[in-house]
């Protein structure tokens, strides 16, 4: 009995740090730092993404997290793997979308750990409408005061599922804009939609600054361990030292950010930023028939997916249908 127990313990200690690991392992060991700067910044290209209106593209953005949210779980999904295999069309596209399962999968993970050992009996009952749900592992009693429910379920797997898909599609419709609009086309087209200009700036500004904060912890890291760091320990020894360079790269890259400011500052100011109240364009933004035969499929869309969730056919809770 006491083997048992003690066996009950270890196994779900394991269960919960493989949960959380498995989504970290994804991020750092197979996207990695240099796999981020690839999947948040612009390249130019040719295909049907980048010939579209900025404005065009955040309008899919918009009209994929409506349905996302408002649609049966399973419109999610395929809108995330229409979305997925839509990166084959990028620079790069096998890579990209080899990238962008990765960090799908990753979401996926992270959401069924943070849903499904939490997730309340009743709120399954509801949500799968059924009365009888099947369990799959009981947890030890003191991990209620982790918030965890006392037995883990197969419905509970399922509903937390559900629920990933609606991140996923939405962050493969974001990352789209990244990839295919230079940071001055999502001004133009921020400013278009009526956003303040202050807030367009800072949105500009930070899709500049996250790719180059990458490739800062990298070469922070890089360096770190150029110098010997973890040289004469045992390689199981690694993931510890890259952890250890992580941190140790967080002064650096505050460094960093705190002088690229400044530049932006000062070419902010060379170019007379905001000395008229509107800002004048060289490339005026324009609207192919491409544009229009796009915005004219994503509001049919839109109304079919508003008609079905008003006559029953979505709700705020996913459910299996």
């Amino acid at each position: 009995m006491i083997l048992y127990s003690l066996f009950e313990n270890v196994l779900s200690w394991l269960f919960v740090l493989l949960g959380y690991a498995t989504p970290l392992g994804i991020i750092f060991g197979l996207i990695g730092l240099t796999g981020f700067v690839e999947i948040t910044r612009f390249e130019k290209g040719d295909s049907f993404y980048y010939k579209l209106n900025p404005v065009t593209k955040i309008v899919i953005g918009l009209v994929v997290t409506t349905m996302s949210a408002i649609s049966i779980w399973w419109v999610g999904a395929a809108l995330t793997a229409v979305l997925a295999l839509s990166y084959l069309t990028l620079k790069n596209g096998v890579r990209k979308l080899a990238l962008a399962t990765l960090l799908t999968v990753s979401t996926v993970v992270a959401t069924v750990q943070n849903f499904a050992p939490y997730t309340a009996a009743q709120t399954l009952v509801q949500a799968m409408k059924t009365k009888t749900l099947h369990g799959i592992w009981t947890w030890p009693a003191y991990f209620s005061f982790m918030g965890f429910q006392h037995s883990l379920t197969l419905e509970a797997v399922i509903y937390s599922l559900q629920i990933s898909v609606r991140f996923t599609s939405i962050t493969l419709a974001a990352l789209i804009l990244v990839l295919t609009t230079s940071p001055s086309g999502v001004l133009r087209a921020l400013q278009k939609l009526g956003v303040p200009l202050p807030v367009t700036f800072a949105l500009v500004v930070a899709l500049r600054t996250v790719p180059r904060v990458f490739d800062s912890i990298e070469a922070s890291m890089n360096s770190q361990f150029v110098r010997g760091l973890g040289s004469r320990d045992p390689s199981f020894l690694r993931p510890l030292h890259y952890a250890r360079a992580l941190i140790s790269s967080v002064i650096p890259v505050l460094v960093f950010m705190l002088r690229g400011a400044k530049n932006t500052a000062i070419s902010a100011d060379t170019r007379a930023f905001r000395a008229y109240p509107r800002r004048t364009h060289r490339k005026p933004l324009a609207y192919s028939r491409l544009d229009i035969v796009t915005l004219s499929l994503l509001v049919s869309a839109l109304a079919l997916a508003v008609y079905a969730a008003a006559h029953g056919y979505g709700r705020a809770i996913p459910y299996v249908s």
